[in-house]
């Protein structure tokens, strides 16, 4: 179990990290350079984050780790001489990983290279172009509607060439090696719930859980999406199997209800721990199955590495119409959001620190709990929970099942079963299913 001790105010917590994303929002961050630092760095004076930077050609897996990429500056001037795009007004005005250009070219020659949003005319996309050497501009479709005919100047001053895929680390010790994993991808730029709401509420979590004394160990990443997660697999394959559970956060923040996506093992304890957790809150979003398709549990899941990582997010990705446009600003994301994420999460941390098999070692039909004064010692805020939590963990307990077992079994909330076991521990009716 954690230790004892008050907990962050979850509503202190979301005002928090709502103030971090907007601090990391104007950092021009891609898969790799300059802006990865920097955002690693803002993360650093809150944890003590290693940072990892891995050289441009290292092979991970069937992959290889790319060139860096960084901006010096992006603008197109129009026929008058006047900027009609520029990079520094908005990171998503260039497309990422833009080759350097400069050119003078006429209107229709340009719009091969503009992307916007016909649907949504007042939005800016987010466009990239990672591994094919390209270049381009991301605009609002009404500006792009209105420029005149006429010769345009373009300049993408931007470097593409070796350097180093950054990423940021922290392990947070328990009394054992097996981990926690929790991921949040580093690379997007400007885009506030996709996915600074989650490297946010990550971060503030590993505060939180520095401060406490925990059974097992929690390993936060912070890594650029699918090739991050792909290297740091590569990097990491010798202690792969302390990963017991683990979790891919993304798109937390917004106003939807927390949804869950199941690893690819379906059942595993992180699943049920997650969906526990999420039907006690009332949460209202969508429990998925696995796919190989969407953020990094794919890359955890696949056959090969086959880890339990499910993914926890509000709105799924693609669904809302904020998602990868300048509508994903601070102002899309809820300090109450956070807070309730960061809530469910330390819901998600009680189960796992506190979930055990036990033996009942007075198993010939009930055990008298009065006369052991059980009743007058679990307490509780519920004591007739507390009494029916008693009574089921003695009926499972029967080396096979865990408390976890039992709160889904018997619709008790998980705290209750907790106490409800440390009691019976306490007078000699339980026993660890190890040492019975």
């Amino acid at each position: 179990m954690l230790a004892s001790g008050p907990d962050a105010p979850a509503a202190d917590a979301g005002a928090e990290a709502w103030r971090l994303v907007e601090r990391l929002y104007p950092i021009p961050r891609s898969l790799t350079g300059d802006g990865v630092r920097q955002t690693l760095a803002v993360l650093s004076e809150h944890v003590p984050l290693e940072v990892h930077e891995v050289p441009t050609g290292t092979p991970v897996f069937d992959w290889t780790v790319p060139r860096e990429w960084n901006v010096r500056e992006a603008w197109i001037a129009g026929p008058d001489g006047r900027r009609v795009v520029d990079w520094r007004d908005h990171s998503l005005h260039l497309m990422g990983y833009s080759v350097p250009v400069r050119a003078r070219m006429p209107l229709a020659a340009l719009r091969e290279h503009l992307h916007s949003l016909p649907e949504q005319p007042d939005l800016i996309p987010y466009r990239w172009s990672y591994y094919a050497e390209r270049w381009g501009f991301c605009l609002r479709h009404r500006d792009l509607e209105a420029l005149p005919d006429g010769e345009y100047d373009v300049c993408v001053d931007t470097t593409l060439e070796d350097g180093h895929l950054t990423y940021g680390e922290l392990l947070v010790p328990g009394e054992r090696e097996d981990e926690v994993l929790i991921h949040a991808h580093v690379c997007h730029p400007s885009l506030a719930n996709d996915n600074l709401s989650s490297i946010a509420v990550a971060t503030l979590l590993a505060r939180e859980l520095l401060d406490r004394r925990l059974r097992l160990s929690y390993r936060f990443v912070f890594v650029p999406a699918t090739v991050g997660a792909i290297t740091w697999l590569a990097r990491n394959q010798a202690r792969l199997h302390r990963i017991r559970h683990g979790l891919v956060l993304a798109g937390t923040g917004d106003p939807g209800p927390l949804s869950y996506k199941r690893s690819r093992r379906g059942r595993a304890d992180i699943d049920r721990a997650v969906e526990l957790v999420l039907r006690r809150r009332g949460a209202t979003g969508p429990m998925e199955d696995y796919s190989p398709w969407g953020y990094d549990e794919r890359q955890y899941g696949s056959p090969g590495i086959d880890l339990p990582v499910g993914r926890l997010s509000r709105t799924p990705h693609g669904t809302y119409p904020e998602y990868h446009t300048s509508a994903d600003d601070p102002g899309f994301v809820r300090p109450e959001s956070l807070a309730g994420t960061y809530d469910a999460l330390l819901d998600v941390v009680e189960i796992l620190e506190g979930d055990a098999r036990y033996r009942n070692m007075s198993p010939m039909c009930e055990p008298q709990l009065g006369r052991r004064g059980l009743y007058s010692t679990m307490g509780g805020s519920d004591r007739r929970e507390t009494e029916m939590a008693a009574l089921w963990v003695l009926s499972l307990s029967d080396g096979g099942s865990s408390l976890l077992d039992v709160a889904e079994r018997s619709g008790l909330p998980f705290a209750a079963v907790r106490e409800a076991a440390d009691a019976l521990l306490a007078c000699d009716l339980l026993a660890p299913a190890e040492a019975a």
